[in-house]
């Protein structure tokens, strides 16, 4: 009897956990990692701050959780998605567009969490930036190894630099995802993908592995 006490008190404080990390990424998506408070998060979830402090105990620790889940969710939204894709060009431009519909959908309420918190902390030292700073640079090593698996099965030319590339279609879907938060325009998100796809096939064996538009 007290071990099924137990276990429902910890089962209740995963999903207090949970709730409170969901609605913080997406705070933190619209409004930066600043934007966070227990305080708000007591107050919006209808939680007490003692029961929002215990999970967390300050509000750093409070921002590096949600980063983390953060990471998290980009994984299931974005990374599994693209690596559903077979491995080589398919996967390369899989993972291109997962990521435009991370951002059309959007996941997060804002648009691109880290797009946000990345340019909030990126001239702030310390265990926030250095978390933001860890998950990006992973997100780009990620994309930078689906292309040199690809160079290396022979489906894009040898030769090409896969970090330059995987930074240029990076900075096609970042851009295009600002440009339709910013303005209001969607139809940037068209441009990016033709950007891309462009760079693409000047690099590809066979360009009837990607789109034909």
């Amino acid at each position: 009897m007290i071990e099924t006490r137990t276990d429902g008190r910890i089962l209740r404080g995963e999903q207090t956990r949970k709730a409170i990390l969901r609605r913080a990424v997406d705070i933190a998506s619209a409004e930066g990692l600043e934007g966070l408070s227990i305080g708000r998060l007591s107050t919006e979830l209808q939680i007490s701050k003692s029961g929002v402090f215990t999970h967390f105990g300050s509000k750093e620790e409070l921002q590096l959780a949600t980063v983390r889940a953060a990471v998290e969710i980009f994984v299931d939204s974005v990374v599994k998605p693209a690596h559903a894709n077979p491995a080589g060009v398919r996967r390369v431009w899989g993972t291109f567009e997962a990521w435009l519909d991370y951002e059309r959908q959007p996941v997060f309420a804002g648009g691109c969490f880290f797009y946000t918190v990345g340019a909030e902390f990126d001239a702030r030292p310390g265990r926030v930036k250095d978390a933001v700073a860890h998950a990006l640079a992973d997100w780009l090593k990620l994309y930078e190894r689906n292309i040199a698996e690809a160079i290396r099965m022979g489906e894009i030319v040898e030769g090409t630099d896969a970090r330059r590339l995987a930074f240029e279609l990076d900075a096609f879907a970042t851009r295009a995802a600002s440009m339709a938060h910013l303005h209001d325009d969607p139809s940037a998100y068209a441009l990016g993908r033709a950007a891309a796809l462009s760079r693409l096939r000047g690099v590809v064996a066979d360009p009837s592995l990607l789109p034909s538009a």
